[in-house]
């Protein structure tokens, strides 16, 4: 159990029977009575977002969830399988669960997973993610005004929007929440 005016931003919570990442938290103190805390936390099953105000002496049942570094090994037709780098644990997770991960998952590299109860719920993608360009159209110079666009495909079947100059085989930056391109990767 957690006293409500000890939650921060980051904290994990238990409502209905779910852990909630607290990703926002506000104090106010009322002119009479006691201090209150705002907190808007997002499911870190499904991703749904619930808001609370709690007087702050209150208790709330904190989630134990477990965050641990894996290495991305390979998937197969139902799961992504991962391996702990510290404890070389093997994890695996549905595809079903987290269909929406399948497109930034590359093999090799380093993924934050997030267990509760023995299971993993998440895996947390970064911000922004290296690509390899694999299919990709060539435009010729001066075919349209500035800021044009189009569409490529990286190794791992996303489609991201660049620039008319990046060409296949070339590393892009990706910012993973929007699909954006942002830059050029010089390798």
């Amino acid at each position: 159990m957690i006293r409500c005016g000890d939650i921060t931003k980051g904290t994990c919570l238990l409502q209905k029977g779910q852990p909630y990442l607290v990703v926002e938290r506000e104090f106010h103190t009322p002119g009479k009575g006691t201090a209150i805390a705002r907190i808007k936390m997002k499911s870190i099953k499904d991703g749904s977002v619930l808001s609370l105000t709690i007087p702050t002496q209150q208790e709330v049942e904190d989630a134990q969830v477990d965050i641990r570094a894996c290495q991305y090994q390979y998937s197969d037709q139902d799961n992504y399988h991962f391996m702990d780098n510290e404890s070389f644990d093997q994890y695996e997770v549905g595809i079903n669960e987290n269909p929406d991960k399948k497109l930034y998952l590359q093999e090799g590299n380093s993924y934050q997973i997030t267990i509760f109860d023995g299971k993993v719920i998440d895996i947390q993608i970064p911000y922004k993610v290296v690509f390899t360009v694999a299919e990709s159209e060539n435009y010729i110079k001066g075919d349209t005004a500035t800021g044009a666009t189009k569409p490529i495909k990286t190794e791992t079947g996303l489609t991201v929007r660049v620039p008319l100059f990046i060409k296949q085989d070339e590393r892009i930056l990706v910012n993973t929440e929007t699909n954006e391109y942002l830059e050029r990767v010089n390798s």
